[in-house]
């Protein structure tokens, strides 16, 4: 069955699951779960794996093992598209709606160093920043975990300090509960972003390794 967009039920659940997150409420819900939000998500990836590649589902389960928050589901439904070690394309769906998004969101210590100096680079460092402009400029949001000063080795004037202080970096469009997530075009539009994003996504591809063709 083909992608034809994800129903009231399924924003309806993760309102609920956000006040009763317990494992009596899931057991309850979890059909719901199933047919209203993974087999819809499930589909929508199937219908954008031709051009981005297979997407990877997270599991509704949290592991809670050195968390604070003890809760035992998770409160969206995430999927991935894998172009290199955690770098690729996303989308997720929560009680706030749909949102789409591209980077990567940790790297081992080499692929830091390696991404490090391709944004030192005097080529490809101005093009990273440029992209990220580009799509600020049409809605995107730039984000990812930071070290909170300069990291070591880099000078204070350097010209694109920020972008070294990053550990992730990963770019977000909110489409919240725009009427078209409850319909078949939305499949267009995450295609659209994702293609939008593809730049990001080649550009992390050069530097840090892996393939931007999905």
């Amino acid at each position: 069955m083909g992608f034809t967009g994800f129903r009231a039920a399924a924003l309806d659940f993760y309102d609920d699951l956000e006040i009763d997150n317990t494992r009596s409420f899931w057991e309850a819900h979890k059909a719901v779960y199933a047919e209203e939000v993974r087999a819809p998500m499930t589909a929508l990836c199937a219908a954008l794996a031709a051009e981005f590649g297979e997407a990877t589902l997270f599991r509704p389960y949290r592991d809670v093992r050195f968390a604070r928050d003890k809760s035992p589901y998770k409160t969206h439904q995430g999927a991935f598209v894998r172009t290199g070690p955690a770098t690729g394309w996303y989308v997720q769906l929560s009680a706030r709606g749909l949102m789409t998004g591209a980077g990567f969101y940790q790297a081992e210590p080499d692929r830091l160093a390696a991404y490090r100096a391709a944004v030192d680079d005097e080529r490809r460092g101005p093009r990273l920043a440029a992209l990220l402009a580009d799509l600020e400029g049409r809605g995107w949001e730039v984000s990812g975990d930071r070290v909170k000063t300069r990291p070591r080795g880099w000078p204070a004037d350097h010209p694109r300090l920020d972008l070294l202080r990053h550990r992730s970096l990963t770019v977000g469009r909110q489409h919240g509960f725009d009427p078209v997530i409850h319909t078949p075009q939305l499949a267009d539009v995450v295609r659209s972003d994702w293609r939008s994003a593809r730049p990001l996504v080649d550009w992390l591809a050069e530097a840090l390794g892996g393939t931007g063709d999905g």
